[in-house]
């Protein structure tokens, strides 16, 4: 029985959570904040601090010892180039070929580019982006709106949503991606129905697949779906179809 390491971003929590409680290995999870992949650098540091820490054994010890993980599994994709460098000193590193975490959540990366290809323009809704993001809304615009037109006044507060919201022209459909395994969809479904309404967007659902996160979380790993990285070795992206490599 594997003794797998997951350190993964938290807009996963509820996938690996469920996923580690059926697991057949030892799983011992540690989530970190969502939007560091804002802050790639950020990402980078706090990411390298925690494969560090699971070098050192796990932390619970026995009779004076600490057993040694036999995988760090990094949830995350390149994320903003977050994750390009991490290196770890002893234990292999198993992270998963995709250039974010919604690879993860429909199974893989040729499903997520295939639905890119069709639909550009594709903002992405879960559940844990829904938890622990602000994502685009109708609370989100008012929240805003009303803080600006409180601090600089309504004419200052009509540009300064303009500028904030810009970003939003380069999307027209909002896509929630539900999982089976997990029964509590219908208000994170509604959510992204009704933002997608009051942004004038299209709105569309997929079917989730854990199959990638599933293989990966029972210590099943498929060199054409992630990348294994042997100790020592540095993560870089690798500017073509398998996304990353090590150096």
């Amino acid at each position: 029985m594997f003794k797998l390491k997951v350190i993964a971003c938290d807009v996963l929590n509820r996938e690996i959570s469920y996923l580690s409680s059926q697991s057949g290995c030892f799983v011992d999870v540690t989530f970190l904040h969502q939007g560091l992949h804002n802050t790639p650098e950020k990402l980078n540091s706090m990411l390298q601090e925690e494969i560090e820490k699971a070098n050192k054994g796990f932390p619970y010890t026995y009779y004076g010892t600490n057993p040694d993980y036999d995988f760090i599994i990094v949830g995350y994709g390149l994320c903003s180039n977050g994750i390009a460098g991490i290196v770890s000193e002893k234990i292999p590193m198993i992270i998963p070929r995709g250039h974010d975490c919604i690879t993860l959540l429909l199974g893989s990366k040729d499903r997520y580019q295939q639905y890119f290809d069709m639909n550009p323009g594709t903002y992405w809704f879960t559940s844990g982006w829904i938890e622990r993001s602000w994502q685009p809304s109708e609370e989100r615009h008012k929240t805003l709106y009303k803080e600006y037109q409180d601090k600089y006044g309504e004419e200052n507060a009509d540009f300064l949503m303009e500028m904030e919201q810009s970003w939003m022209k380069d999307y027209k459909n909002a896509a929630y991606i539900e999982w089976n395994c997990l029964p509590n969809s219908k208000f994170y479904k509604n959510f992204t129905s009704d933002s997608a309404d009051y942004l004038s967007w299209s709105f569309s659902e997929l079917k989730g697949d854990s199959t990638l996160l599933n293989k990966i979380i029972n210590g099943t790993f498929d060199e054409n779906e992630v990348l294994i990285v042997p100790p020592g070795k540095k993560v870089v992206q690798s500017f073509d179809e398998s996304i990353i490599k090590y150096e």
